[in-house]
């Protein structure tokens, strides 16, 4: 996998002070997505073990506190990213038990294959839809466009123990 940008401290993308991990890597190619240069899987730089290291020291600082991690892009469930962005939101739920982690995604949830609903496990909030630039309302919270979901835990699926 690879990822675009980390941000280690962000106030936009998700309640309160977040790290947010804006990985490579969409199919849908929205048109007017403001991230268009996420698209290609191979952009960015390579993803390390070392950055998911950072990201938990990151939420773990006591200095600035945390909220959570948001994983955007691109798309974390693009096919080329589920199996790293599991093990990322697998380790942060380890380490930190207590931070929420929002990703959004341009697929439906009712259309996730297997591989992409194993992620599911650990997210708490869920940003399904893709980017509709006619449906586009700069008033919405967390969303570009009014056809996007904003699901909760209990609605994208079981935690794993």
């Amino acid at each position: 996998m690879h990822y675009h940008r980390y941000i280690d401290l962000d106030v936009v993308n998700g309640p309160g002070t977040r790290c947010t991990l804006f990985v490579s890597g969409c199919e849908h190619k929205c048109p007017g997505c403001y991230n268009a240069s996420t698209w290609s899987p191979t952009s960015g730089h390579p993803y390390t073990e070392a950055l998911t290291e950072q990201i938990i020291r990151d939420l773990q600082d006591s200095r600035i506190p945390r909220r959570g991690l948001s994983l955007t892009g691109g798309d974390p469930l693009f096919h080329n990213n589920c199996d790293t962005v599991l093990r990322i939101a697998q380790q942060v739920k380890k380490a930190c038990p207590s931070k929420d982690i929002w990703m959004w995604t341009g697929y439906l949830l009712e259309n996730l294959s297997e591989q992409q609903r194993a992620v599911l496990a650990f997210v708490d909030v869920l940003i399904d839809g893709p980017f509709v630039q006619a449906l586009a309302d700069p008033s919405l919270k967390f969303r570009g466009s009014s056809n996007q979901r904003i699901l909760y835990r209990e609605q994208v699926g079981h935690r794993v123990s």
